[in-house]
């Protein structure tokens, strides 16, 4: 009786730990399911939120951003030295994902914010709505995604050659559209029109 007793023990332990790992793996394929799968019909997406005017948008994405770009152009960033704690640095280039990553990264974000740039309700910071409907501002808007496109090729090459022509292209994608609708005489009360 003995004997069999010290297989029976670690017998129904295994059995149990199978069970138990068992039903977990079932449970989190039944979890992964249920996040992927279609909303039900008649499910509809939220509709994106405007919460910065456009020059808050410019100045906490679009300008941080492009400096990366801009340091590219002459200088290595895989030879910035990462920060102390990398994971609290406010640089992306001494950050977590340093070096020509960041720079890839900065060129995706432009690219992406771009379409931030056309939600309807945004305000320009005198008050005056963005002006998504006017076709010169999305013709600007489309040569910012692809400026930030051409920095992301330049950026994976780890060329400072490229991304100098790469920065140009963001400099001149900006430039169309403060030249039409920013740099205007009278200043910040003639923005966005």
């Amino acid at each position: 009786m003995r004997f069999r007793g010290a297989y029976f023990v670690p017998l129904l332990c295994a059995g149990l730990a199978m069970s138990f790992f068992a039903n977990a793996a079932a449970q989190t394929a039944s979890q992964n399911a249920a996040h992927a799968a279609p909303p039900k019909s008649g499910a509809k997406a939220p509709s994106p939120q405007v919460y910065a005017n456009l020059a808050q948008l410019m100045r906490g994405i679009m300008f941080p951003n492009s400096n990366v770009i801009f340091f590219a152009q002459d200088k290595n960033p895989a030879e910035v030295k990462p920060a102390a704690d990398p994971s609290l640095s406010t640089d992306p280039l001494s950050g977590t994902f340093n070096g020509w990553a960041a720079v890839e990264n900065s060129s995706l974000v432009i690219a992406e914010a771009a379409n931030l740039l056309t939600i309807p309700g945004r305000v320009c910071s005198n008050g005056r709505p963005v002006p998504v409907t006017n076709p010169d501002f999305l013709t600007f808007v489309q040569g910012l995604r692809d400026a930030g496109m051409t920095a992301y090729k330049a950026a994976q090459s780890k060329s400072n050659e490229k991304m100098l022509d790469a920065a140009d292209v963001v400099t001149t994608a900006c430039s169309n559209c403060h030249d039409r609708y920013r740099d205007k005489p009278g200043g910040l009360a003639n923005r966005c029109m």
